[in-house]
This record gives structure tokens, sequence and C-alpha cells, in this order.
């Protein structure tokens, strides 16, 4: 009987490979012989799933942004919304583990990648994330819970901006800026915002 393969695990399984490397030795050193080799797979079975580096750049740097998007869209949110909102943002900074993989990754990605498929990608979830955190704020706003006189797409710009500050200064200095230090950073922003 044939071994059954699923596809779409061995797609994540080269890009979480690529990653690796990414993060061992930077993404000039990703390609697509050494993507076959740190993730133990032949040349030609990669070939398989990504015909070309460009294709798996792409798809690896997408699965960073699909993984935060999937946590978010399976958090059980409470009657509170300021816990909610903490909740959310938690998702998106580099609180454990997983987060920093993904934060490093994306970072490099942004930083070295200048195909015009990479750009576009870049601009995609730069506009997804800022509507997401305009989400945020309207949210808030909806139930009365921010200071008279915010301005709600001023607002929503700055959390965003805030965010993206936090997760360069943690992956660039980790010691400096720890996890606990991001979440006491977002619960002050917070308390800025709402009464």
């Amino acid at each position: 009987m044939p071994k059954i393969v699923n596809h779409d695990e061995r797609r994540r399984l080269l890009a979480e490979a690529a990653w690796r490397i990414i993060r061992r030795e930077g993404l000039e050193a990703v390609s697509v012989r050494n993507v076959a080799k740190e993730s133990g797979m032949s040349l030609g079975s990669l070939r398989h799933y990504f015909v070309t580096q460009d294709e798996l750049l792409a798809f690896s740097m997408r699965l960073v942004s699909e993984r935060a998007g999937e946590r978010i869209r399976s958090m059980t949110f409470s009657d509170d919304p300021r816990c909610n909102a903490e909740m959310l943002i938690g998702e998106l900074l580099p609180l454990d583990e997983e987060r920093r993989v993904e934060a490093e990754v994306w970072l490099a990605f942004v930083g070295g990648s200048v195909a015009a498929s990479a750009r576009e990608l870049k601009l995609k979830v730069h506009n997804e994330l800022y509507e997401c955190f305009r989400g945020l704020i309207h949210y808030l706003c909806e139930r009365n819970l921010l200071k008279k006189g915010v301005d709600l797409e001023l607002e929503s710009k700055r959390l965003h901006a805030m965010v993206d500050g936090l997760v360069v200064h943690h992956i660039l200095h980790p010691e400096e800026l720890t996890p606990e230090e991001m979440t006491r950073l977002v619960a002050y922003h917070l308390d800025s915002l709402m009464v």
C-alpha cells in the first residue's frame, strides 16, 4: 500500500527548515539545496513542493503571518474587553519561543527580501496588522472604554507602531526588553487610552 503523504504538512516542514537556516545563518543562506539538506529531504522531493527558491521563500514568509492569524482566530474571548485587548496584542509579540521564532524570521524577510512577491506580501501583512489594531481600538471605543477625545485613527497607528517597535527591540536586545516588560508596556499603553 502506498504511503499517504500530507502535502500541506510537508510544505510547512520545509518552510520551518528554511526558518531554522534563516535564524542560524541569515536569509541569504536559504537555498533549495540547503533547505533540502536541513529538512532531510532529497532535492528532487523538495522540488515536488516548491519549484523555485522564490516559491519556497514566499510560502515560508506567508506561514509566519498565517500562524499568528490562526492563533488569533482560535482565541476564546472573555467578557472583559481589556483582557481581550491584551490577549490579542500578546499574540503578536514574541512572548514565547514560538512567537520569537516567527518574529525573527519575519524581520529577516522584511529586512532582506526584495522580490516583488515579497514586497506585496509585506504590504499585505502590514495592512492586515493595521486593520487588526484599528479594529481593536474601535472595539474599545464601541464599549465606551476610551478616554474622551481619543483620535481613533491616530491611536490605531500608534498602537501598530508601538507593537512593531516592541517586536524589533526585543529581537535585537532580548535581555533589555523581556516578555514581562513588553506585557507591562502594553498594559501601560492601554492605561493611557482607557477610562
